[in-house]
């Protein structure tokens, strides 16, 4: 999955870059101000968006509202100083999906950002199922008949990508926009490589197989 990171506080945005990358496995974008991260938010394909609401240049409040004045259905969760009733009406009502209270806890908001982008691709539990195929997005394990099966980082991040859209065929422009940041190589071959540990660790083959390749178009997950 792909973040972007909107707040210009450098050393804070970068905590926050650095948790999600090393304990859920996201790609994470980072901007400093509004108007960058409208840019941002209306030409890539995020799957979440963690917006300050101080911010240079385009307020938070003036990006959600523009945004979603767009009709970009990016789940965006709010970072902001206020609690108070009012506030936070305001904050649902320009169309943020969630939002923590500064100073917040690193662990809540890690939690907060898995809520929302299993919502936002319309999965209202941790756990998906396939045929003998489970995946916990919670713990980020994937069992196949009950027993463990032992995936690399990136190898998890693919197959669960494409276990949230499943029987929708998966461009690999569209797989690599949601699992590289901003300076991925888009000439690697390297998806093919995960895709064939993929399928030899679940020993998938064949024309049951769960990941089937549609030539010229990518990857679709049937179930």
């Amino acid at each position: 999955m792909r973040i972007l990171i909107v707040e210009d506080e450098i050393r804070l945005a970068e905590n926050i870059a650095t948790v999600l990358r090393e304990s859920v496995g996201y790609a994470v974008d980072l901007i400093g101000n509004g108007q960058d991260g409208l840019y941002m938010a209306e030409t890539n394909p995020y799957d979440l968006l963690i917006l300050d609401l101080m911010l240079p240049g385009l307020s938070g409040t003036e990006l959600l509202e523009r945004m979603r004045a767009k009709g970009i259905p990016t789940p965006v969760l709010v970072m902001t100083a206020r609690d108070d009733r009012e506030s936070v009406i305001a904050l649902l009502e320009a169309g943020a999906d969630d939002y923590v209270t500064k100073p917040f806890d690193l662990g809540e908001l890690v939690a907060r950002c898995k809520a929302l982008v299993r919502r936002g691709k319309g999965q209202s539990s941790s756990i998906l199922r396939y045929g003998e195929i489970e995946i916990d997005a919670t713990q980020q394990t994937v069992k196949k008949a009950g027993k463990a099966i032992s995936l690399t980082g990136m190898e998890y991040r693919v197959l669960e990508y494409l276990a949230h859209r499943p029987g929708v065929i998966v461009s690999k422009t569209e797989l690599s926009e949601h699992l590289y940041d901003f300076n991925w190589e888009k000439f690697s071959n390297v998806l093919e490589v995960y895709i064939y540990g993929l399928r030899r660790k679940l020993g998938d083959r064949g024309s049951d197989a769960l990941i089937q390749t549609i030539r010229g178009r990518g990857y679709v997950l049937r179930g």
